[in-house]
Order: C-alpha cells, then sequence, then structure tokens
C-alpha cells in the first residue's frame, strides 16, 4: 500500500508518457517539442482522440466539427444567472458544462471540446457586466477564444501563443484530474460526468488551482533586483515558492521552457510589458540559485505553472480564470483517457486497509 498511490500502475494507456527522470513528455508518440513547434490545439486534439470514437477524422474535419460546436453550446450562455455569476469563473463554467447531455458519442465529446473555450470567456465577460460574444466558426479555437475575451481579433502572437499553451497541457499521464476522468468512465456514467468529475480535481490548489499565486508571488518581489532577498525570506518563513518543484519530473519541467519560448515573441513584439518577462526571469534565476542551495538534496526546478502565469496573464487572462484555461487545454486529454477507460478497462474499484477499531469480543 502506497498513500496518494505513489509509483502504482492503475491504467494502461497509448496516450501520453511523462518521463519525469529525463524531464520528457511523450503525446501519442510525439515529444512535446515537437508538438508546440508544429501543431495546433486542434491538430493534438485530433492526435489524441484518433481511433477512441465510433467515427474516424482528420485535423480539418475536427476543426470545422469544433468551430461548430463552439456555435452550439453558446445557447447555454443564457442560463447563466446572477447567481451563477457570483461564482469563482471555474465553478460558473463547470455548472454551465454540467447543462450538456451525458453521452459517449462524438458528438458529446465535440460539444464537451468547445464547452469551456465558450463558457468561460462568456462569464469573464458577464461578471464585468459586459455582453458575452458569440463564437466566430471561421476562425481557429485560441483565435476564436481571444476574440470571444476581448471582443477583438488576435494578434498572430497572441493566438501562436494560446495554441501552444493549449497543445502543452493537453495531456500529462494519470495526474489527479485525469484519473478522475478514468474512475468515473469505468462505471460508463457518460463523458460529461467525467469531464465533470476532472474538472472539481482540477481546480484543487495542488493540482490545477496554482498558476495565480505565481503572480501575486512576482508582484511581492517587484523588481528584479529585490529577487533573491525576497525569496530568501520567503523560505525563511516556511513559504513554498510558487512555480517550483514537481511530483514526478526530478528535472526541469519540459512544458515550462515550451512555454517560456511561446512567450518570447510576445515581448520581442512589445505585447507584453519587458519588464515583466526580465521580473520573472530575475526571479527564475535567483529561486533556482537559492533552492539548491538550501535544499541540495530535493530537485526542485522550474515547473508548468511558473510560465503558465505570465502567458495568460500576457493574453489579458485575469488570474482568477487561470483553472478554466487549463480546462480549456486539458478537456481533451480528460476525454480521450475516458474513452480509452471505457473502450479497454475495467471498473476501477481499489482496496482500503482499514485502520479503525475493531467491535468489542461478544
Amino acid at each position: 500500500m502506497k498513500n496518494g498511490l505513489e509509483d502504482v500502475i492503475a491504467a494502461e494507456t497509448q496516450l501520453s508518457d511523462v518521463d519525469g527522470e529525463a524531464g520528457r513528455l511523450i503525446i501519442r508518440g510525439v515529444s512535446l517539442d515537437h508538438l508546440v513547434a508544429d501543431c495546433s490545439y486542434e491538430g493534438v486534439a485530433a492526435l489524441l482522440l484518433d481511433g477512441l470514437m465510433e467515427r474516424s477524422f482528420d485535423q480539418a474535419q475536427l476543426r470545422e466539427w469544433l468551430a461548430n460546436a463552439r456555435t452550439r453550446v453558446f445557447d447555454h450562455v443564457e442560463a447563466a444567472d446572477a447567481t451563477l455569476l457570483t461564482l469563482p469563473p471555474v465553478d460558473a463554467m463547470r455548472a454551465l458544462i454540467a447543462r450538456l447531455p451525458d453521452g459517449e458519442d462524438l458528438d458529446t465529446a465535440l460539444s464537451l471540446l468547445a464547452a469551456p473555450a465558450v463558457f468561460l470567456p462568456a462569464v469573464l465577460r458577464l461578471q464585468r457586466g459586459e455582453r458575452p460574444i458569440a463564437p466566430d466558426a471561421s476562425l481557429p479555437h485560441a483565435a476564436d477564444i481571444l476574440r470571444m475575451l476581448t471582443g477583438q481579433l488576435p494578434s498572430k502572437e497572441q493566438t501562436a501563443a494560446l495554441d501552444a499553451y493549449l497543445v502543452t497541457i493537453s495531456d500529462h499521464g494519470l495526474n489527479a484530474s485525469t484519473f478522475a476522468s478514468r474512475v468515473i468512465a469505468s462505471t460508463q456514467a457518460g463523458l460529461t460526468s467525467s469531464v465533470l468529475a476532472a474538472l472539481s480535481a482540477l481546480k484543487g490548489p495542488l493540482h490545477g488551482g496554482a498558476p495565480g499565486p505565481v503572480l501575486d508571488m512576482l508582484d511581492s518581489v517587484g523588481t528584479a533586483g529585490n529577487a533573491g532577498k525576497w525569496l530568501g525570506e520567503a523560505l525563511d518563513r516556511g513559504e513554498r515558492l510558487m512555480g517550483f518543484g514537481h511530483r514526478i519530473y526530478r528535472v526541469r519541467d519540459p512544458r515550462a521552457d515550451a512555454l517560456k519560448g511561446a512567450l518570447k515573441p510576445l515581448i520581442s513584439t512589445g505585447q507584453v510589458d519587458p519588464a515583466r518577462g526580465a521580473l520573472a526571469e530575475a526571479v527564475e534565476a535567483a529561486a533556482l540559485a537559492i533552492l539548491k542551495a538550501r535544499k541540495p538534496n530535493r530537485p526542485l526546478d522550474v515547473n508548468v505553472e511558473f510560465y503558465t502565469a505570465l502567458l495568460l496573464e500576457a493574453l489579458g487572462f485575469p488570474r482568477e480564470a487561470f483553472t478554466g484555461v487549463f480546462a480549456i487545454g486539458r478537456t481533451v486529454g480528460w476525454l480521450a483517457h475516458a474513452r480509452e477507460q471505457a473502450l479497454d478497462g475495467r471498473l476501477i474499484r481499489p482496496r482500503s486497509v482499514y485502520i479503525g477499531p475493531l467491535p468489542a469480543a461478544a
């Protein structure tokens, strides 16, 4: 028995492999660096869902179907009443997703892929007192998300940055939310139930709910020259440095480098404050040096959260919405794992070890 199921193998998968020792992520036989360089979100979605649905399709077909699905699910935005809009964005988004039918077919999967991309921008606009913007089926997925958020067509650098983010976080082994998706799928409850369970796991601060505090840390550091002093004092207080360390990776998280690279065109074209980028790099360098000196026996390197925070901030998402944006990208992984589990797996039913009191002897 291992608390937290550490190193326990609970499934066979053809979807992704996380090599924590080498710092490598493979999705359907393709390394992350090649996917980010060559693949759109629609491309990685087609790759992950290939062979798992009742119909075959290619990337071009998926892009068209996903665009139409965005238009279709937008009708549910009208259910966002005043009570729902008092919720945090990810909870409001989850409530709207719960309105979707709980099927197992491709149409259900497409609706679920489209739903967070449509609902999150709509909720954010409504919470600001603005009207939601309907999808534009002629646009790629990433560009339409940013247009629905801001009301303006994004630049090519902004679209490429969001696309890179969505590809980067599309799947990542048997993490907590993906495991939740597979558990629900093993009961044959339906894809919507799987996605809702996964989203509920994702919102926890120990999983996908953590990128926002990276910005809080940067704000507190203030200037590049203050990085070393502030970080050292934070460690003296027993605080965790946000954006560093990972449960699986013993070396640098490869997703961090992918997202750092996606930020560079935004910085070089003046679409991100250069001072913000310089502050992040100073904090990264100072944190790595301090952690190596103070915790030499613990492998603590940059993780995906650090540059996620910078990238999503640069694209105009408020920090309270970061978990929802994570869900936009990860939903395809949840769906693929749910289908893989439903097609090839068994009902997931582990055992527990009872350590409570025993009844008194007669």
